[in-house]
């Protein structure tokens, strides 16, 4: 069965490997991301992981899969950081306090849409200017919600979580994998296209 990967993110690719699955492609769903009017975080991350699993899906046969991710501090939906005067902004926000990474995804097989969507909290110990400076200089922020990748130099700003460590990086792989077997893909796929 050939599996498609509805995403351009490395770390995704990353993920997958972790559990032995190696995606036949890639294929970057080019939607609007732009949250709706008085869409809650929970609707906003789950419908961005469905549309994007059902653009690629409209030209790709095979299983499709999905995946989107949020930081929400409060009501505030933290997508990716449009510049360094952003991303220091949110660093500033999410200082010494507890903020929830929402990460939705979507197999589609068959027709046939399948969806689960991971919350997990995270705590942001206080951060100096010093501490903001530094990793904004990093340019680690980059394509990452809420301005800051768990996986790197900013896993040193968290002493608690509570949920996923994978889904905050971007993809909850007990999650993922029971959605890719119930699809038939289990781990170990690999196949040799690659796009």
């Amino acid at each position: 069965m050939r599996l498609v990967l509805a995403s351009a993110s490395p770390r995704r690719l990353e993920l997958l490997a972790q559990i032995g699955v190696v995606p036949d492609a890639t294929r970057p769903a080019d939607i609007d991301e732009t949250p709706l009017r008085a869409e809650d975080a929970r609707a906003y991350v789950a419908r961005v992981a469905a549309e994007k699993a059902a653009a690629v899906a409209a030209n790709e046969p095979g299983v499709v899969l999905a995946a989107d991710t949020t930081v929400v501090a409060g009501r505030r939906i933290l997508g990716k950081p449009a510049d360094a005067a952003e991303a220091e902004a949110f660093l500033r926000l999410l200082s010494g306090r507890r903020h929830h990474v929402l990460t939705a995804v979507t197999v589609i097989a068959r027709g046939a849409a399948r969806h689960r969507l991971v919350d997990t909290t995270v705590r942001f110990r206080q951060l100096t200017a010093a501490d903001i400076a530094a990793y904004v200089a990093s340019g680690d922020w980059r394509g990452k919600a809420g301005g800051y990748g768990i996986q790197g130099p900013a896993g040193a700003f968290v002493p608690w979580m509570q949920g996923s460590f994978t889904a905050v990086v971007g993809l909850p792989l007990a999650e993922t994998a029971t959605l890719l077997a119930a699809a038939g893909i289990r781990a170990g796929h690999n196949c040799k296209e690659k796009a």
